[in-house]
């Protein structure tokens, strides 16, 4: 019996060798994994000795040859296969025991080279891996460091892998060589994947969830490859672990608040901000983040695009919030903040990678993918439709409320004024009622406000609706066959109303 071990990462490779050695395995091995095995004492054959054939080209081709895939890929049950390997003088490979070059590792140093990256690219392994996988009925595949210990064990004891471990070891080997290539693709595409006729991205997993959005549902979270920052690699500071939930809440705030270049705090429940503000104040952001919606905003998440103040945490006094997300803290704000049992801190940066302007969604049968709503505008190419021109401050709040409607779902309505939104109506079959729900949510604080909707408002009952709470300017898309309906009751109810010219749907 023959094992072939040749692994880039040596952890635990010493006692797994002399596991092997001792069940009556013959080991073989490359160079490197030969120098440790063979320094502990294992006792172990180099390749080049069963080949025939030298490393050659700086170690590029070492195991491709066929006296090795042979007898990683000859079947034992088929006596046309026996013959052949006879014939050749090729023996069986019972084992291999493989692990990559840490591609993913290289090309994520900032100083790595195009020719770092090319180097790193382990040709061999995978392919020893494939070939072993695919005949995983005769051959035990194992690429995780952390299957050693047991099937050591069990070898040890003159034990076998069952079919059925066997063929979780090859869907393991798989899976990896699968994460490996789409790495290393994510990193040669400098092209959106939305150009390309096949996509893959590889996702490596962070931990286990107690349950899903549900306790009846599973769930995980993973991070992206290659990629940096963003929610999943958030620093958890104090608090409770993450649930399913907290990680989809906490990346819509903190999308949302990294979208204003200006310090602003935005508060989230159930994926919509639901308060949203800015000042150079930050404990006043929260203050009038807080008050956009005091309701709603209890047992949320809190977020910060700026250092996390003592102010700020001392303004949070008696209020519950699930997660308070900031880029930094001072240190006096965490020790305020560590008092809260239960609330996670989590410190965050913004998310970077191939795949960070890329949204993708599972759908029944496949996945949609687009790129992200992050389109630069200018009001400046927005058109005046009505008598009326919005003055300067109308301006302003027309803009903020404008900023604030693409993160939240459709559709959707919100009422913003002095960089404060005052109210928002979210997610509902028809837009009549979202008005109705932010004038609800706003209060008195409706008048004098400007409103901002994500589609073209299709009624002039919108308008009428509008005017009644108060608001005295309107941004919304334009294009409705009625538009002119709706110009006409907002020029009756003395508004003034710009077209965008852009839709902010957030389904």
């Amino acid at each position: 019996m023959k094992a072939l071990i040749s692994v880039y990462d040596k952890s635990g490779i010493e006692d797994f060798g002399d596991a092997l050695d001792r069940s009556g395995f013959d080991l073989i091995s490359t160079g490197g994994t030969y120098d440790v095995l063979s320094g502990a004492g294992v006792k172990v054959r180099q390749i080049s000795d069963v080949t025939g054939s030298p490393e050659i080209l700086d170690g590029r081709v070492k195991t491709l040859h066929p006296t090795i895939h042979g007898g990683i890929l000859g079947r034992r049950d088929l006596e046309d296969h026996r013959l052949q390997m006879s014939e050749f003088g090729i023996d069986n490979i019972d084992v291999v025991v493989v692990n990559l070059y840490p591609f993913v590792e290289t090309v994520l140093n900032a100083d790595s080279t195009l020719e770092d990256g090319l180097e790193n690219i382990d040709i061999g392994g995978p392919t020893m891996l494939r070939a072993a996988a695919k005949n995983y009925p005769d051959v035990l595949v194992v690429v995780d460091p952390s299957d050693y210990a047991w099937i050591g064990e069990r070898l040890l004891v003159g034990g076998d892998v069952s079919a059925s471990e066997r063929k979780k070891l090859a869907l393991k080997a798989f899976q990896h060589v699968s994460f490996y290539d789409s790495a290393v693709a994510t990193w040669l595409n400098d092209q959106t994947p939305l150009d390309a006729a096949e996509f893959t991205a590889a996702y490596s997993k962070l931990d286990d969830l107690r349950y899903g959005e549900n306790p009846h549902q599973s769930g995980a979270v993973y991070a992206s490859v290659l990629g940096s920052g963003g929610i999943v690699r958030a620093e958890r500071l104090h608090g409770l672990p993450m649930s399913y939930t907290n990680v989809l809440d906490a990346d819509g705030a903190w999308t949302s608040v990294t979208d204003f270049s200006d310090s602003a705090c935005v508060i989230v429940k159930h994926t919509n901000p639901c308060g949203i503000a800015l000042d150079t104040n930050q404990a006043w952001a929260y203050e009038k983040a807080f008050q956009g919606d005091s309701v709603s905003a209890y047992g949320g998440i809190v977020a910060f695009n700026r250092n996390l103040e003592v102010e700020t945490a001392e303004a949070m006094r008696g209020v519950l919030f699930d997660i308070i997300i900031a880029p930094s803290y001072e240190e006096d704000a965490l020790e305020i903040l560590r008092k809260r049992k239960r609330t996670r801190l989590l410190r965050a940066d913004l998310a970077t990678g191939a795949l960070t302007g890329i949204s993708l969604k599972s759908v029944s049968g496949g996945a949609l993918l687009q790129t992200v709503d992050d389109i630069e505008e200018n009001r400046h190419s927005w058109k005046v439709v009505t008598e009326s021109e919005p003055t300067d401050q109308q301006w302003k709040d027309l803009e903020f409320s404008w900023k604030c409607l693409k993160h939240i779902k459709s559709n959707t309505i919100v009422l913003a004024k002095d960089n404060m939104m005052v109210g928002m109506g979210a997610g509902q079959p028809n837009r009549v009622v979202s008005i109705h729900l932010s004038l609800r949510i706003a209060g008195d604080k409706s008048k004098g406000s400007a409103l901002a909707s994500d589609a073209f408002m299709p009624f002039a009952d919108n308008i009428e609706m509008a005017a009644a709470g108060g608001i005295t300017a309107i941004a919304q898309p334009g294009g409705s066959i009625r538009d002119d309906e709706v110009i006409a009751a907002a020029n009756e109810a003395g508004i003034a109303m710009v077209f965008t010219g852009v839709r902010h749907f957030n389904h």
